[in-house]
């Protein structure tokens, strides 16, 4: 029997109800999986939604949507809040994947939502750390900080921190099917501080957690620069790369990814994937969207999240 996915639609004047659609009508997805969606039926309907394609768990607005007007609204922040909401819980009751469409964090702001997105929502709601991992093709990175200012990165990298994130993804590269990967951890200065001169986090933080971890038996180079880091990535050395910091995992990602991008979270009781993009306002509505990157979310949770 095929497994059940759970996919929550996003924002609904995104792009979410669009790709969401287009990956139901693909027919690798509706080989691989049985697909319930959890979102807001106008915008569902608006981008070609049927039942025929999946159940659908209807969640309302509080105020109707002006689907003319694509942009961030308290009502849509709200709704798509609800639908993730709602799809951890059914996730947590039946072990099901969830897939998530893109939400707006200003929209949740708008609501003052406690959460900066997703990955702190999930962390909350199940109890566990969740690292946020990226992946496309044999590329793959996971990132020890997600949503901070570049300013606050001394504060928020610490031992203990870069540690669990380096164990967790130790730990899901092992469960995606690498026995013993072998990890990069990137450097926070350039050229790794060259000893120092560029900084201390290298010398004082980075280097005595790999080599803890190493002493342990796990496999760990670095710090290393971050351009030695993903050349060696991209030339097949490493089975993943431990990024300090948004950009220095995205940006390379993008530029050297040749297959759509999965956004997962890692170390939950299930597997929550996502496509690697935003809610795309200035296209939303307009049959524009490309849902690659929703397919490959959906099939990446229906082989491995089964």
């Amino acid at each position: 029997m095929k497994p059940v996915v759970l996919l929550s639609a996003g924002d609904p004047l995104g792009i979410g109800p669009e790709i969401v659609v287009k990956a139901l009508k693909h027919p690798l997805v509706k080989r691989a999986c049985r697909a319930v969606v959890i979102g807001e039926p106008s915008s569902l309907l608006r981008a070609g939604f049927s039942t025929d394609l999946a159940p659908l768990i209807t969640l309302e607005t509080p105020v109707a949507l002006n689907l003319r007007r694509p942009q961030p609204t308290k009502a849509g922040g709200l709704v798509s809040f609800r639908a993730v909401e709602l799809g951890i819980k059914l996730a947590l009751h039946y072990g099901a994947p969830l897939v998530t469409a893109p939400i707006s964090k200003q929209s949740w702001a708008l609501n003052h939502i406690p959460f900066t997105g997703h990955t702190e929502l999930l962390r909350a709601r199940t109890g566990q750390d969740g690292l946020m991992m990226f992946v496309s093709g044999n590329l793959r990175c996971a990132l020890a900080s997600e949503h901070f200012a570049l300013a606050d990165l001394p504060r928020v990298l610490t031992k203990t921190r870069v540690e669990k994130s380096l164990l967790h993804f130790a730990r899901a590269l092992k469960n995606f099917g690498t026995k013993k990967p072998q990890i990069a951890l990137c450097a926070l200065n350039p050229h790794a501080s060259d000893n120092g001169k560029f900084g201390t986090e290298e010398n004082r933080l980075l280097t005595p957690v790999v080599r803890a971890l190493t002493q342990k038996g796990f496999r760990i180079d670095g710090p290393l620069p971050t351009d030695t880091a993903w050349l060696r990535h991209t030339r097949g050395q490493y089975d993943g790369l431990l990024c300090l910091y948004h950009d220095q995992a995205l940006t390379p990602l993008k530029l050297a990814a040749r297959a759509p991008i999965v956004h997962l979270t890692a170390g939950l009781p299930f597997l929550r994937t996502s496509p690697a993009h935003g809610t795309a306002f200035d296209i939303a509505g307009q049959n524009k969207a490309d849902p690659a990157s929703m397919i490959a979310a959906i099939l990446f949770a229906a082989r491995k999240g089964a």
